[in-house]
């Protein structure tokens, strides 16, 4: 059984903080998480959340890795959820599941056609249409806290910004307490996105989601799939270190760094870091910013930076 570092003290940090992570598929894999999770812990993060597959299809290592980490951690705990490919009651019979285990955060999602990004998403015939259904069945069932997604530059699949914001209106409007936003780069696109958002009379906190960059070429990849851009600069920034693992790592760090620096600077304070179930990368950032963990008797960390 793992057991967490046992943080004495406070961390030193001025904002608030949430961290995702993905359920493992292999045994490494397992022990990378806990390991970060161990490692993670000392920021003492206001929530955590765990992701959850297309159709279901992690929806076993996903309540595994939630009940282990409501077991074994003092962290708050969310779990991801999504309706595609399954009908409402078999999203009730995964929420029970869920509920038993002592969550009561979610991330509603509709999630990706079982076919991947890009195909045509077509509702299950007796499930929830879309996220916002979603929320309202959700609280229909016990009044959980929500967190929903939201596009900076809008979800890949709706026609415009204006109809993707109508849509995290309904989600709001429905209960959703709080939106985690897509990954971006461009923080003026961000803040003219929460002009808009603002506008249209949404008042739910908008959290940046901040991707530190473990390897630029997979990022753009993922990011076209997402419909994220990609500043040119950021190939500026990484030229030639290709070769270099330890210097990829430190411009990687100063990267997310300034962007949530320049971010606090436009009034955001709070983030949630997309942390790939690696650690390094995370700390390097946090400290960066001039944060420091809670202390530990048990912390073997070297401060090393790598990419791994």
């Amino acid at each position: 059984m793992m057991a967490v570092k046992t943080a004495q003290g406070s961390a030193e940090r001025s904002f608030k903080l949430s961290f995702e992570f993905f359920p493992p598929k292999s045994e490494d894999m397992e022990g990378q998480l806990w390991q970060t999770v161990d490692d993670l812990a000392a920021w003492q993060p206001d929530f955590v959340s765990v992701t959850y597959g297309a159709g279901g299809t992690t929806k076993a290592p996903t309540l595994s890795t939630v009940k282990r980490l409501i077991a074994e951690t003092p962290l708050a705990t969310a779990s991801h959820l999504t309706c595609v490919g399954a009908s409402r009651a078999e999203v009730a019979e995964v929420v029970e599941q869920f509920r038993a285990a002592g969550v009561r955060h979610f991330v509603a999602l509709r999630g990706d056609p079982p076919t991947g990004v890009g195909s045509l998403y077509t509702p299950h015939p007796d499930g929830y249409e879309n996220a916002a259904a979603l929320v309202k069945g959700l609280k229909e069932i016990d009044d959980f806290e929500i967190s929903v997604s939201a596009y900076p530059e809008k979800h890949p699949e709706s026609p415009d910004l204006s109809m993707d914001i109508d849509m995290l209106k309904r989600k709001v409007d429905h209960g959703a307490t709080r939106a985690l936003t897509q990954f971006f780069f461009d923080n003026d696109i961000f803040e003219r996105y929460l002009d808009k958002v603002r506008a249209a009379g949404i008042t739910i906190p908008i959290v940046p989601g901040i991707m530190p960059i473990l390897n630029l070429t997979q990022l753009k990849r993922f990011a076209g799939m997402c419909g994220a851009s990609v500043p040119i600069w950021l190939d500026a920034r990484f030229e030639g270190l290709d070769g270099d693992a330890g210097e990829r790592a430190k411009v990687a760090a100063a990267v997310a760094s300034e962007q949530i620096a320049d971010l606090r600077a436009r009034g955001i304070e709070e983030f949630h870091l997309y942390t790939m179930n690696r650690a390094p990368l995370v700390n390097a950032t946090l400290e960066a910013l001039g944060c420091r963990k809670a202390a530990s008797a048990n912390d073997t960390s070297t401060g090393t930076l790598a990419l791994v």
